[in-house]
């Protein structure tokens, strides 16, 4: 926030921003903000002796809605030729911004929001990255929003970290915020049943509960009921939990192997209520890659969000509503 405001009031200021302190701003290299200038002719109005690029506050704001438009996925190209319409309105007449070809593969969709998703995540823009995750749990559901759209760029960023120190952290906990908050502003159907809950929750000292968060919007928009208890849910807590809400299906997640607890799983998958000769228990759901190589007899294993969907919407066939496309 300092070096933005930095930047902008020095732009506001005049005579403007150097190449290097606009690029550290947008996220993007100088070369990247030289081959703008060179193709598209979104440079710096002006320049100091010496072909010194100074970029000014019109200046800067051509070239962040540049950064928008790319995030967004149209083609440098359109882009530019957008943010200088945009930024320099055209007389009436001027060509309108055109439309996205109609019967665009789905693949070819999808690859160009998780472009712009990390595009706009790796330059921190927090307003497109919010915009643009919440286009794609509309467009697609939470389902699709997470597996072939978050997930990928999740992963995506998680490499460019282990490979450049700590270089990319602060974009991916930016990013996961994001995808926390998206998941959660979804569609929520109302629920219409009276059935016990699913329960949903991550082991002791698991901490990634991403997941399991779009678990939760799934069930949500197909009005499931649900009790979502979050990261690294102590033992005494969830077990609580699971007695009070007498549940259906109990989704305990672990990412890693050190955080899968069988014991704990056996535990709840033991758990009883109700009077005597009518005593109810939980299906246990172990969920997460932190399971592989673990069994415990009668826990479903899926091997996907789709698959866990589907699985526990059968265990409800008082619900008329049809599963979730896998």
């Amino acid at each position: 926030m300092d070096e933005e405001r930095d930047v902008r009031g020095a732009a506001a200021r005049g005579p403007g921003v150097t190449t290097g302190a606009l690029a550290r701003r947008l996220g993007v290299s100088p070369t990247t903000l030289r081959t703008w200038d060179r193709r598209y002719g979104l440079g710096p109005a002006e320049r100091a002796a010496g072909h010194h690029r100074r970029w000014s506050a019109q200046d800067v704001a051509v070239v962040e809605e540049m950064c928008r438009l790319t995030a967004s996925g149209l083609p440098p190209a359109e882009a530019a030729h957008l943010a200088g319409k945009r930024q320099h309105p055209a007389a009436p007449g001027a060509v309108p911004r055109p439309r996205a070809a109609a019967g665009r593969p789905a693949a070819a969709a999808l690859e160009r929001q998780r472009r712009g998703l990390a595009r706009a995540a790796t330059r921190l823009d927090a307003p497109v990255v919010r915009e643009l995750l919440d286009e794609a749990v509309a467009q697609h559901g939470p389902v699709v929003a997470w597996q072939d759209v978050m997930v990928p760029v999740l992963h995506a960023i998680g490499r460019k970290w282990e490979a450049a120190g700590d270089r990319y952290v602060e974009v991916e906990h930016l990013l996961s915020g994001h995808v926390s908050r998206a998941l959660h502003r979804g569609p929520v159907a109302p629920v219409t049943t009276a059935a016990p809950p699913v329960v949903l929750a991550c082991a002791p000292a698991e901490d990634h509960s991403l997941p399991l968060e779009a678990l939760s919007a799934a069930l949500d928009e197909l009005g499931l009921p649900q009790r979502m208890f979050g990261a690294a849910v102590p033992v005494e807590a969830v077990t609580t939990a699971v007695r009070r809400t007498g549940p259906r299906v109990v989704v305990l997640w672990a990412q890693a192997r050190s955080t899968a607890s069988l014991p704990l799983a056996r535990h709840l998958a033991e758990a009883r209520w109700g009077v005597r000769g009518a005593r109810g228990g939980p299906v246990m759901m172990l969920a997460g890659p932190g399971w592989a190589g673990r069994s415990l007899r009668g826990a479903l294993r899926p091997a996907s969000l789709p698959e866990a969907l589907t699985r526990i919407r059968l265990l409800y066939p008082e619900l008329t509503a049809d599963p979730a496309p896998a």
